[in-house]
């Protein structure tokens, strides 16, 4: 796969949502979108458009939307709830926990604007907790898109699958790393680079970020592997054992809190099959702000540069200096 890392596409991953619930919406007539009156924001607009008779605008009442969804699936129908992700999962986890995963209905939820890059929205609309509160649930599938093309077939995938799902997405335009053709299966991770120096797992945003910092790293003379690991819940064991034990040595990279995200439950499948010592780069134990994104991110410690200081540093800590 080439990936053009200086001059990539930009879209953001939300997109890939909205064109892969047209698609499943045309295939599969069982599907009904459902929002809280922010469908362009979400992208549900083409579904609504496309098909009206089959898209319930809930308001601004994320727990009855989340009720809707539980009711009209335990009918037969696969029911795709979008909202931000502060909304969706923050205000209605108790309706998710409860009236969806502990029934194990077959519900799609998108949360979208989620992450530090959404912008100038600020804290309070910068969802960075949200892996973390639902992948801790059970029954569900977790999945973090690395680009909108990946969205798209997230989105998709997501109606083959017999349970809840939750998918998020980012507001701001990212950097289109895949295409059609590159490989994509939920719980599955992806090595999309290969070194024996340090092995780099990270998910949406990040991976760009983490390619770029391979790049970086490569120049310093330390050869990087980059994972690509989209689906934190069921997490592919075998993929992050093997690069682990192929390096030594691993960073997290995550554009979420580093409690309870990506690096935890990385750490959790290292520290029970085969310890190796880790960095986390990710949002440190606070609240965003307002802000032009790249400033965020950069701000926020959340940028290549900083995956690659995380990598040097553990590094040293492989080689016991």
């Amino acid at each position: 796969m080439k990936i053009d890392l200086k001059n990539p596409k930009m879209e953001a991953s939300r997109d890939g949502y909205g064109r892969g619930l047209v698609k499943v919406g045309t295939k599969n007539k069982k599907v009904v979108a459902l929002c809280c009156d922010l469908t362009e924001s979400t992208r549900v607009d083409g579904f609504k458009k496309r098909f009206p008779s089959r898209y319930i605008e809930a308001g601004i009442q994320e727990q009855n939307m989340a009720g809707l969804s539980a009711g009209m699936a335990s009918t037969g129908k696969i029911p795709y709830m979008s909202s931000y992700a502060v909304f969706s999962p923050g205000r209605n986890w108790d309706q998710i926990r409860v009236s969806i995963c502990y029934s194990n209905l077959n519900v799609k939820i998108q949360g979208a604007h989620a992450g530090i890059n959404v912008g100038p929205d600020g804290a309070t609309h910068q969802a960075l907790e949200d892996i973390s509160i639902m992948r801790v649930l059970p029954n569900i599938t977790v999945i973090v898109p690395a680009d909108s093309n990946e969205g798209e077939k997230a989105t998709i995938a997501a109606a083959r699958i017999k349970g809840p799902v939750y998918l998020r997405f980012s507001r701001s335009k990212t950097p289109v790393i895949t295409e059609a053709k590159t490989p994509f299966k939920v719980g599955r991770a992806e090595i999309y680079k290969t070194g024996k120096d340090i092995s780099i797992i990270a998910c949406g945003s990040m991976v760009y970020e983490s390619l770029v910092a391979a790049e970086k790293l490569k120049r310093d003379g330390i050869n990087a592997t980059v994972v690509n690991c989209h689906t934190i819940k069921p997490i592919d064991e075998k993929t992050i054992v093997e690069v682990a034990k192929k390096t030594g040595a691993v960073v997290s990279a995550e554009e979420h809190q580093v409690n309870g995200g990506l690096g935890s439950a990385v750490s959790e499948v290292l520290s029970k099959k085969h310890p190796t010592p880790q960095e986390f780069v990710g949002i440190q134990d606070t609240f965003g702000e307002s802000g032009k994104p790249d400033e965020l991110m950069k701000k926020y410690h959340v940028t290549s540069d900083d995956i690659v200081k995380a990598a040097k540093k553990v590094v040293k800590r492989k080689k016991g200096k």
